[in-house]
């Protein structure tokens, strides 16, 4: 369980990259600005900078959760006497995490999924669509639910709105100087003015180029803050369930419609002779019956240790995949269930440690 350690390190890291390359860009802004327009705004407007850019950070984090609503397709709210097991399973996992209780909705979006937002501990949601809750049985429902109250105990919600913000105001900073460049195309100077002209030019050219680049970087930053904080709440699942099966079963049956056997049942006789790498799988609904056909060898609407291999095995010979990854919100499926097979094997030892919690 030591590698989960290096995920928090590995997060921490990844953070204070994203606000040291928004404080780099903005003093280099100004440094640019100081020199080709001779100015001398440098450091009073640094700290002028900052705290418009802190205050657009805060800005960004106080109408996410809006944001956010208005996006969920409709929904309702779940209650104790609207849905008693589901209510219960929320309350029981926030109580196991040392979290309050965050308000649950249903979403009537059919795909399955589940996500939780919010700008405080206090006030998150904790959003559960149709299609989980008809696709997925309880167990794996719950530790579908286990990995959101993951993400609370984690408070890597609030920290994702906060860092991806970084990347927008970069983009909005490059905005402004590809516009000024497109605005001064229209405009005509006179020869006196020319020399003034020049250099905002040359401000807009440097301060464009350099800001997109930051917005690129940072972007690629957030996207691995994103995926590293989804193992995390991975393990956490695996923990608080203390069956990882589970989790893994409910990825597998939301990336590929079919739900995992276990290690232990019995393979047929055909799959007996085959030995595959478990790679990539990327959830694609559009392609979805067509897995489910391709994949369930047996037509018993479950993937066992070899059909999943082979599915795996297939996505891995796209020559895309790899490049794709570094653009995912979540991490491979094939590397999420590596890792839950990793803690089951654990589990199949002795047991997690005592102090498990103090990982995940």
């Amino acid at each position: 369980m030591g590698s989960l350690n290096a995920l928090r390190r590995g997060s921490t890291v990844t953070v204070l990259l994203i606000f040291a390359f928004l404080t780099g860009l903005l003093l280099l802004v100004l440094v640019i600005v100081d020199v080709v327009l001779s100015t001398r705004a440098f450091p009073g407007a640094f700290l002028l900078v900052v705290v418009l850019a802190l205050l657009f950070i805060v800005l960004q984090w106080a109408i996410s959760p809006w944001i956010v609503r208005l996006a969920i397709r409709a929904s309702r709210p779940v209650t104790r006497e609207s849905n008693p097991w589901l209510f219960g399973t929320v309350e029981e996992l926030a109580r196991q995490a040392s979290v309050p209780q965050p308000r649950i909705s249903v979403s009537e979006d059919v795909g399955p999924n589940a996500f939780v937002f919010g700008r405080t501990l206090g006030s998150s949601v904790l959003v559960v669509t149709e299609g989980l809750l008809r696709d997925l049985n309880q167990d794996e429902i719950r530790a579908v639910l286990a990995h959101e109250i993951g993400h609370l105990r984690h408070r890597d919600v609030i920290v994702m709105t906060l860092a991806s913000s970084v990347p927008l105001i970069a983009y909005i900073i490059a905005r402004g100087g590809f516009e000024i460049l497109r605005g001064s195309g229209r405009v005509r100077v006179s020869s006196r003015g020319e020399k003034g002209a020049g250099s905002a030019i040359l401000v807009a050219i440097l301060v464009a180029i350099l800001s997109y680049a930051v917005y690129l970087v940072t972007q690629l930053l957030v996207l691995h803050l994103s995926r590293t904080r989804e193992y995390y709440a991975d393990a956490y699942s695996a923990a608080a369930t203390r069956d990882p099966h589970l989790l893994a079963s409910g990825l597998t049956k939301i990336a590929f419609g079919l739900s995992l056997a276990r290690k232990t049942s019995d393979p047929s006789g055909l799959r007996a002779f085959y030995i595959g790498d478990p790679v990539k799988a990327v959830p694609d609904y559009g392609t979805l019956k067509e897995k489910m056909v391709r994949y369930d060898i047996d037509r018993d609407g479950q993937l066992d240790s070899f059909e999943l291999r082979k599915a795996l095995e297939d996505e891995r010979r796209n020559p895309w995949n790899r490049a794709n990854e570094l653009f995912r919100t979540h991490p491979p499926t094939y590397k999420r269930i590596l890792m839950l097979e990793q803690i089951e094997e654990e589990l199949l030892r002795g047991g997690l440690p005592a102090n498990i919690y103090e990982y995940v």
